[in-house]
Formats: structure tokens, C-alpha cells, sequence
């Protein structure tokens, strides 16, 4: 597979929210607004690209019995990286997030990515395929995101775009799954037609 064909199947074929459906708690738990889900976005792409470039160049030099455990500690470390970055340079939005930074250790994107593709894979095209998951793992939580928050509060990005009556309910839980599922209606619909 070439190089753009892998990272462009993170955005559209193998999205990871609104294809495969992996990693939903925080897609439903923090895609309260724009920001919040961009900033959730960001910081799983890093721990995906670190991650799975660690992996790569790793995966002969670890046995199979502890290679699980051996990936985990890999995006643990990357995660602690992310979480003590998040909390010294953007305060806000690592209070925002909350718990949720530290449970990208265990995101079903992340391992599934080091197991399924960088343990198997170069060191180039595991970046590649990290950038690109991870990336349109992004791009889902800020379409959610943005979705929520200007349908809730009638602003995106923080900035007031409507006026009037609001639909309140899309800045609850149950507005994340109302929008996630039109999203991945509108997207299995754009699929089915290109």
C-alpha cells in the first residue's frame, strides 16, 4: 500500500470514530465543544505517532510472550509525556479533559494501531499510519465537537455564531450520541456514494 493510500485511511475508509467506532468514551466524553475535542484529537495523535514509531523499531527486540504489556508501557510513557505537557502549557484544556488524557493508555485505537500495524511494519510507514489515524481521530472529535457546541451554544471555537433558541440537550451526554449518530449516518452516506 502506498504511503498517501495509508494515511489517508485514517480520514475516510478506516476513520476510527465513524468507521470502526473505536475509541468512544472519549469521543462521547469530551467532545463537548470544538476546542476540547481538537485538544483530545492532538494529544492521541502524538502518543499514536510516538507510539507506533517506538514500536517499529522495537518489535523484533521484544518477545512475544510480553508484547502486550511491552506496548502498553510504550504509549504509557507517551501519554505521561502528553498529560504533563497538557497540565504545564495548557491548563484549561487539561482540566477540561480530565481523566480522560490518561485513558488514552488504554484507547483501543492506540494498542490496536502498535499491535495490528507497527509491530509488523517500517519505521516510516508506522508514522505514516499513526499520523494519519490519529489525525482522523482529530478530525471526528472536532466535527463532533464543533457540531455539539454550536447546535448546544450556538458558538464554535468559543465564538458566538447563533442567537435565539438552542437545542441545550447537544452539550449533554445525550446530544453526544444524537450528533454521533447523524455524523456516522451522513459519513456511511458519503462512502457509500464516492
Amino acid at each position: 500500500m502506498n504511503q498517501v493510500q495509508n494515511f489517508t485511511k485514517g480520514f475516510i475508509k478506516e476513520n476510527p470514530v465513524f468507521i470502526l467506532l473505536l475509541g468512544l468514551c472519549p469521543t462521547l466524553g469530551v467532545t463537548t465543544s470544538a476546542i476540547n475535542g481538537l485538544g483530545m484529537g492532538l494529544a492521541t495523535t502524538f502518543v499514536l505517532v510516538m507510539s507506533n514509531i517506538v514500536v517499529s523499531m522495537v518489535r523484533n527486540a521484544i518477545p512475544d510472550k510480553v508484547r502486550i504489556p511491552a506496548f502498553i508501557v510504550i504509549i504509557a510513557s507517551f501519554v505521561t509525556i502528553v498529560e504533563l505537557m497538557m497540565q504545564a502549557y495548557t491548563p484549561a484544556l487539561f482540566d477540561a479533559l480530565g481523566i480522560f488524557i490518561p485513558l488514552i493508555v488504554v484507547n483501543c485505537i492506540v494498542l490496536g494501531r502498535a499491535e495490528a500495524f507497527a509491530s509488523k511494519n517500517t519505521l516510516w510507514s508506522s508514522l505514516v499510519d499513526g499520523l494519519g489515524m490519529g489525525l482522523g481521530f482529530a478530525f471526528a472529535l472536532t466535527i463532533l465537537g464543533g457540531v455539539r457546541e454550536l447546535l448546544g451554544s450556538g458558538a464554535i471555537f468559543g465564538a458566538h455564531m447563533i442567537k435565539g433558541d438552542l437545542m441545550l440537550v447537544f452539550v449533554l451526554a445525550p446530544g453526544a450520541f444524537i450528533a454521533l449518530g447523524y455524523l456516522i449516518a451522513l459519513m456511511n452516506k458519503l462512502t457509500k456514494t464516492s
